[in-house]
């Protein structure tokens, strides 16, 4: 039976709730080789049936029979689309959430190829935004407009030393709390270093 291995990829997808940022599955190496396998034997059983054709006069069952391998490698090929595009757009969605460290436990989740886009996309967007204006812009700063321009956080970690824009040094170290310009520490809130204490 067709299509079974490429159901799974989805189904897996579904289960991590990709799409609702929940986490990045392990890629699937083993499943996608076996669906790449499967195509390739649809395709060579439609190249034999294909063939005899031209040679027999009953063609109406093996035009239905190449039409429906037909239609099964269209539909694999349209899973593993899906699966590989709902990855990367999870893995983009990191580089706006984390900037440009990922954590090591979604990095080994990733294939070999997807770490090289991610590396590719991180450098695109660094060029972007070092030559937009005269000094650059950090898109991933402040991605919603700020009310405050210094915010109260919690420090739920031991970070160490915070270097903020203005050349002073802050020392982050677990339940302390601290008055801070809003861009310098955006970042290790999305990271959860800090927390935003709402007054």
């Amino acid at each position: 039976m067709f299509g079974v291995k490429c159901t799974e990829l989805i189904k897996e997808l579904k289960r991590c709730d990709i799409d609702g940022k929940g986490f990045l599955p392990n890629y699937n190496d083993k499943v996608l080789q076996e669906v790449f396998e499967e195509m390739q034997d649809l395709f060579d059983q439609n190249k034999l049936d294909v063939t005899k054709m031209s040679e027999e006069t009953d063609r109406e069952e093996l035009f239905m029979a190449v039409k429906m391998r037909h239609y099964g490698m269209v539909r694999n090929h349209r899973c593993v689309h899906a699966y590989l595009m709902a990855r990367l757009k999870y893995i983009k969605s990191l580089r706006w959430g984390f900037g440009t460290n990922i954590p090591q436990d979604i990095r080994k989740s990733m294939s070999e190829n997807e770490s090289k886009w991610f590396d590719s996309y991180n450098k695109l967007l660094f060029n972007y935004m070092k030559n937009v204006g005269d000094d650059g812009i950090d898109l991933c700063q402040e991605q919603h407009p700020p009310k405050f321009r210094f915010i109260t956080v919690r420090c739920l970690s031991d970070y160490g030393d915070l270097m903020l824009s203005d050349g002073t040094r802050v020392s982050i170290k677990k339940g302390l709390q601290h008055l801070l310009p809003r861009r310098d520490c955006e970042p290790l809130i999305r990271q959860g270093v800090l927390q935003h204490v709402l007054m």
